[in-house]
């Protein structure tokens, strides 16, 4: 089969389209032939190692963490899976021909999606779930603050409170972006590059601030997040372009009886991954096949043009997804 190989050279992490073996399924996986592979942020990171404590991995580093296939083969413990179903989900491995993926972690495609639509879904879904709902535990009339709305997570995440009656929907982008947030549930977009990202939103919320936070920022984004919060609120950190650390007033957080609240998958065990998966399709299922909750598509690129579709990604010009077709 054809892959992506992560290599170590000089001193940096670089991939390499190469020729490997075809791939065995252990007992609990499903062998899928990749239709179409979705690229995340993460991915830039060139780490095979990314779901830790999740045992099925390929033999050799293979780049991706998302992918939609066709079930070729099943392992012996496997029940409930047939060849030649439709499969999407976050396997390691998904920048090439075949993938594994524990049958656990696995979610049937709705027959109106395309392949190149599932393999939007998996990781900006199950994500945003765990950020808004699990963590976030948003209330439908509370306020809900998307930061890096424009991403494919931030677009999940407003879907979905919109779906559940989030009062206020407020997120930022770049000016490009703007007017794109309102058809994804933004109701008060933002252009961070203007500054004021606070004032703007604590306007919207007539001083109140937001109930929910999702943090895709990290560090850059700490004084903002704190003066917009509401007393109360949760603070969801999933992701860090805008540096991994930072000074935080542990005062102000007291005073306002804030929760920050870390969510990943990276040191799930296959049994808090698979609870975290299903909880979240049961909740969404109706609203994906119902095309409520869709993932936009930016481009799609080639497998063979990874390097091309990892370029454009470092560039940040996208909204939503890029996805490799096989």
């Amino acid at each position: 089969m054809k892959a992506w190989l992560i290599e170590q050279r000089d001193g940096r992490a670089q991939l390499r389209f190469a020729d490997l073996p075809d791939l065995v399924p252990g007992p609990h996986d499903l062998q899928l032939m990749v239709r179409a592979a979705g690229l995340n942020r993460a991915d830039l990171g060139r780490n095979a190692g990314h779901y830790a404590r999740v045992a099925t991995k390929p033999p050799h580093p293979i780049a991706g963490l998302e992918a939609a296939g066709e079930v070729v083969a099943v392992g012996s413990a496997v029940s409930g899976w047939s060849i030649g179903e439709r499969v999407m989900g976050m396997p390691s491995g998904a920048y090439a021909e075949q993938a594994l993926i524990d049958h656990r972690l696995a979610v049937r495609i709705p027959d109106a999606l395309s392949w190149v639509q599932a393999a939007a879904l998996p990781v900006a879904l199950f994500t945003a779930h765990d950020a808004v709902v699990s963590n976030g535990r948003l209330q439908s009339g509370e306020t809900i603050f998307i930061q890096g709305a424009a991403s494919g997570v931030g677009i999940a995440a407003a879907q979905i409170a919109r779906m559940l009656g989030a009062g206020i929907v407020a997120g930022t982008a770049s000016a490009a972006k703007i007017p794109r947030l309102a058809a994804v549930g933004i109701t008060h977009p933002i252009d961070y590059a203007q500054g004021a990202v606070a004032e703007v939103l604590l306007t919207a919320s007539s001083g109140e601030g937001a109930h929910v936070i999702i943090d895709m920022i990290g560090a850059k984004a700490i004084d903002d997040h704190l003066a917009l919060a509401a007393v109360g609120a949760r603070w969801v950190q999933i992701g860090r372009m805008g540096g991994a650390s930072g000074v935080l007033d542990l005062d102000l957080l007291s005073k306002k009886r804030l929760q920050l609240l870390g969510a990943s998958f990276r040191m799930r065990s296959v049994e808090q991954f698979a609870a975290l998966v299903h909880k979240a399709w049961g909740d969404l299922k109706a609203a994906v096949e119902a095309g409520s909750i869709a993932m936009p598509v930016d481009r799609v690129f080639a497998l063979a043009d990874a390097h091309d579709a990892q370029r454009a990604m470092r560039e940040n010009r996208h909204f939503g997804k890029f996805i490799l077709e096989v």
